[in-house]
């Protein structure tokens, strides 16, 4: 594979990320379209649906499960089986959390949210129940998929899924849901986009893939995959997606707590639900980063089946991160930056009116500076992902709950409030994250390096013994020599 193949990879792979963001706009729409209490209703779907992202985020990272493990029929077997496991449990944790009294704590006395958006929060909570299987089967198709260079299936997938939303969120605007049950207007249109994503991904894997893998995996690529090596690999992953996902829940926690329960936590909620995804176009595509280290490096044992004569090196690798992260900054700064543009955005795609998109253009500034350490985490973590040591990642996730909720406690006495202070706090997270990743890559790093000084060491003290020793030949005339002279 050439390097300009890699690149044409990577950004077919980009359009997955791009069009999940653009899609969560498309459902807004359907949310802000009902004109009667619009406020209220984004803050509802946006509890409900950081809720519903925290049980998603750790299966929709079994991606990288299927691109770094699965190189048979077998392993895709047990990898299909952990998500079917996983999708049930997320199932009767939504259902819990929908009637038990731990929903109402959560969502109503620990939000601060009153009996009306507390319970749209839970009902919409329910009916996204089964997302989190569908999500999971998706995304695990998808890291299959990926491994084998259909990163262009996988982002038509994805461009699918934003167009099957779209169309369903104009088709139901027009249908009796708007006045009956408005929640449905977005929860459905979810659920067909997933069903598009889901179906499409199975397809070309057993069209594309399931005839050309063998049953079972050899040594040459790496030996068999277990379920518990898969469970092994992909914890520490889940664990810092699961701390990424449940970062939106505890900011709405604090944010609304802050401000006393009011109408300006309901506006402060409906402000970080509106901007999240527009903040979040120009730099989420950048997490896929860390699938081009697994998918590409040649010293990868999984990649001799499929990537047998590539030309990708680290330093392109690192030369096309830093592309991509200047051109990330690009984006934000002239999006967020530019007069009016930011407004323009969230009132002609999303559908707010113009005061309210102008209480949201502090929060987007600051999603401006995402970029760094986005890139930092995700190029770092390709290459542990490559040399299946995710465990060393772990820590980053909990300092990253320490600096997130440290910032939500301190950042209100330097008079910070609202939605900026969610957003600034989700900043510090990823910083704090980013940083026990360097640290962590740089441990590795220097252990290896540490090993190959050691193994280097002990291959020339070999070779010195050998050179030291008089050859056989040698040893022979010598004797000979000996016996003479006596």
């Amino acid at each position: 594979k050439s390097a300009a193949e890699a690149h044409f990879w990577y950004t077919s792979t980009c359009a997955t990320l791009f069009s999940l963001s653009v899609f969560q706009q498309a459902l807004n729409r359907g949310i802000a379209a009902v004109k009667e209490d619009a406020v209220e209703m984004l803050a509802s779907y946006g509890l409900a649906y950081s809720l519903m992202k925290f049980f998603t985020g750790p299966m929709s990272d079994f991606k990288n499960v299927g691109l770094v493990f699965v190189n048979s029929k077998r392993d895709r077997t047990k990898a299909v089986l952990c998500m079917v496991v996983a999708g049930a449990v997320a199932a009767i944790f939504h259902t819990l959390i929908a009637y038990s009294d731990l929903g109402y704590y959560i969502i109503n006395k620990l939000h601060h949210v009153d009996e009306s958006v507390g319970s749209k929060t839970r009902r919409a909570f329910l009916y996204l129940a089964a997302f989190p299987f569908m999500d999971a089967m998706a995304w695990t198709h998808a890291g299959i998929l990926l491994k084998h260079k259909y990163s262009f299936l996988v982002g038509c997938a994805s461009i699918s899924d934003v167009i099957a939303q779209v169309v369903f969120v104009a088709i139901l605007l027009h249908s009796h849901l708007e006045c009956r049950e408005p929640l449905l207007i977005p929860i459905l249109s979810l659920y067909m986009g997933a069903l598009v994503r889901c179906t499409t991904l199975c397809l070309g894997y057993y069209r594309n893939i399931h005839d050309v893998i063998p049953d079972r995996s050899g040594p040459e690529m790496g030996g068999e995959a277990t379920i518990r090596k898969m469970l092994s690999f992909w914890w520490p992953l889940a664990l810092i997606l699961a701390t990424q996902r449940i970062s939106r829940p505890i900011v709405n926690l604090f944010v609304s707590r802050d401000l006393g329960g009011s109408s300006s936590a309901t506006e402060a909620v409906a402000i970080l639900t509106a901007t999240y995804p527009v903040g979040h176009m120009p730099y989420g595509w950048l997490t896929e980063i860390r699938a081009v280290y697994p998918a590409f490096d040649k010293n990868n044992p999984s990649n001799k089946l499929v990537n047998t004569n590539s030309t990708v090196t680290a330093t392109h690798i690192k030369k096309f991160t830093f592309v991509c992260m200047a051109l990330s900054l690009t984006l934000c700064f002239v999006m967020f930056w530019t007069p009016n543009v930011s407004e323009k955005i969230l009132v002609d795609i999303i559908g707010v009116d113009f005061a309210f998109a102008e209480l949201c253009v502090v929060p987007l500034r600051i999603f401006s500076f995402f970029p760094i350490p986005v890139t930092v985490r995700a190029h770092l973590t390709g290459w542990l992902m490559t040399l299946k040591k995710t465990f060393v990642l772990a820590p980053s996730s909990v300092l990253r709950i320490i600096v997130l909720i440290t910032s939500l406690i301190v950042l209100p006495y330097l008079g910070v409030h609202g939605a900026t202070l969610g957003v600034g706090s989700l900043l510090a997270g990823f910083v704090g994250e980013s940083t026990m990743v360097a640290i962590a890559a740089c441990y590795v790093y220097r252990k290896q390096k540490k090993k190959r000084n050691e193994n280097e060491a002990a291959t020339e003290g070999e070779d010195s013994a050998m050179t030291d020793m008089p050859h056989t030949e040698e040893m022979t005339d010598i004797v000979e020599m000996r016996e003479e002279n006596e």
